[in-house]
């Protein structure tokens, strides 16, 4: 599925403003990837929020490889 606009997921595994920063640099770099910000929650489900039109599976993909995980929301 591809997004337009703004799109919302939850991310486990965050505890700090560094780990913040790597999930946000990783999934700028994603095409389609207008904008990205994350809300951290330190042990629970921070709250990642992208603008463009990047896939699901390629933000999952970035997320992943950053070292942290996607959940449902």
């Amino acid at each position: 599925m591809t997004t337009t606009g703004d799109a919302e997921y939850a991310v486990v595994g965050l505890t700090c403003g560094h780990c913040v920063q790597t999930v946000r640099k990783a999934v700028a770099a994603v095409d389609g990837v207008e904008a990205a910000s994350v809300e951290l929650v330190p042990g629970g489900r921070s709250r990642l929020v992208i603008s463009g039109s990047a896939g699901d599976a390629a933000v999952r993909e970035a997320v992943t490889s950053a070292g942290y995980s996607l959940i449902p929301r």
